[in-house]
């Protein structure tokens, strides 16, 4: 069984369309420098939505291609507020792009976050489920929903983004599970792992900074 995944996997990026490759590299060296706290994984980020955008349009999946459009603008806005951030610390942290100002969020802050973003999910749900042919349309909307709201916690540098994405991505393994998307499904596996690293790596460096937010 492992073999047999394993071989599905190697066999599925082998047969890719350039383009494709290259979005997929994209967004794997994003969330790499993100993890870095390198100001460079927004550009890995926007070539790789330019590319999701086009793709996802060509094969009629619109509403993917048209958050592929939302996470362009953050690209742009991730930079923009990492490269004006107020870094109040000694020139050690400030080197090979590195942005170091990690901001940490209030439970509670997170529990109306939440929430909210929870009856927003159930309402798209409702709506997916009764007016198209999605599968799995609450899971469906609850990725996506959260997803755009991580997205942003990551330009803000609020440390629990990756807890979000650690628990997207594992809801995404699941619908890809089930619609027989291994490959994808062990690409999504990869995304968790890093994000816990991330996750790690954040935490380690807002301890290590003078003035915690």
């Amino acid at each position: 069984m492992e073999n047999s995944i394993i071989n599905e996997t190697y066999a599925y990026f082998g047969s890719l369309p350039l383009l494709e490759l290259v979005a997929v590299i994209s967004a794997l060296i994003y969330v790499v420098l993100a993890a870095k706290r390198n100001i460079w994984c927004w550009p890995a980020a926007l070539l790789s939505t330019i590319i999701y955008t086009v793709i996802f349009y060509d094969v009629y999946l619109w509403m993917d291609s048209a958050l592929q459009i939302y996470y362009m603008v953050m690209a742009f806005y991730g930079w923009y507020c990492w490269r004006n951030a107020n870094i109040k610390h000694n020139d050690s942290f400030q080197q090979q792009g590195l942005t170091v100002t990690i901001k940490k969020w209030q439970g509670s802050t997170h529990l109306k976050a939440i929430v909210f973003l929870s009856i927003l999910s159930i309402v798209v749900g409702k709506l997916m489920a009764t007016y198209t042919p999605t599968h799995f349309p609450y899971f469906d909307a609850a990725t996506t929903v959260f997803a755009v709201f991580a997205t942003y916690l990551v330009t803000q540098k609020v440390l629990e983004n990756w807890i979000y994405w650690i628990i997207i991505d594992f809801v995404s393994i699941y619908l890809y599970v089930q619609k027989e998307l291994t490959p994808t499904a062990v690409l999504f596996g990869l995304y968790v792992g890093l994000a816990a690293y991330g996750y790690l790596q954040w935490r380690k460096e807002y301890r290590l900074q003078p003035i915690n937010n």
